[in-house]
């Protein structure tokens, strides 16, 4: 299939394009992009490099995608930004490439939808099949698990995660870990129920959702601390296997959970 290029458009001569590729009038390809089949660049985008695309992507107008961060500890070294397959990114979205001070890479995965304004910082790692609604803005070293979904001017601090599952309210401002499965709100944001539409909607059973809902509240509603309440969770593990991302929400917290 043969690639679609806008005569105004600029492709640096080192760029590698799959089949099929569109890019739109006036948009800017920059040496060390690769670009995937199948890709579809709209006009006025900015692709910076290093950065390496996947196959089906769609990035609309006015994003900037693998620009070096503004972090000042970064001095032009050379890093990169992998993006999968299936993935839409919307208008003026901004993604920054890593930094040597971290992993050096910018990760996002698979089938997700970035929408308009949105900003991911160096560093960060995006799972498969999140959402991250208009003016999102994840600092960077930040960590979107499998399935999130954060809402509109969500405020992600550095080296926060947000598990699997999880969902964030309207402006939420999170400057601790979210575990899986758990929706939270406000500035500061704090806990405030599981996300039991989502996992509806992903088929998790009736059962599996009382078992999450469950988990809640023996971390958030039975006055216990941390250690206690992981304890728990291990023995209601035994149950389903359901369980065991909230352990892992616990476990590998370097920031401390919303409580």
């Amino acid at each position: 299939m043969q690639s679609n290029i806008h005569p105004t458009a600029i492709v640096d001569e080192s760029a590698i394009l799959g089949a099929g590729v569109s890019i739109g009038p006036y948009s800017v390809v920059g040496p060390g992009v690769e670009i995937g089949d199948g890709c579809e660049i709209a006009s006025h985008v900015v692709l910076s490099g290093p950065t390496r695309l996947g196959r089906n992507n769609r990035i609309y107008q006015f994003a900037s995608v693998g620009q070096d961060t503004p972090d000042k500890k970064y001095q032009g070294e050379d890093t990169t930004l992998v993006i999968g397959d299936d993935n839409v990114i919307r208008e003026g979205v901004t993604i920054h490439r890593g930094t040597v001070q971290d992993r050096g890479e910018t990760t996002i995965g698979n089938d997700n939808l970035i929408m308009a304004y949105a900003h991911v910082g160096h560093d960060s790692v995006i799972g498969n099949h999140t959402i991250l609604v208009n003016n999102v803005a994840l600092a960077g070293h930040v960590v979107i698990c499998d399935w999130a979904i954060l809402s509109g001017f969500s405020m992600v601090h550095q080296h926060c995660t947000i598990g699997e599952h999880a969902f964030t309210g309207m402006g939420a401002a999170i400057g601790k870990d979210v575990p899986a499965y758990v929706m939270v709100a406000g500035n500061p944001c704090e806990a405030k129920t599981i996300n039991a539409e989502g996992l509806r909607r992903r088929g998790f059973t009736r059962d599996e959702i009382a078992l999450i809902n469950k988990a809640y509240k023996i971390v958030y509603r039975r006055g216990l601390t941390l250690q206690e309440a992981l304890e728990a969770l291990i023995e209601l593990r035994e149950q389903s296997e359901v369980i065991q991302p909230w352990i892992d929400s616990i476990n590998s917290s370097s920031r401390g959970i919303v409580r």
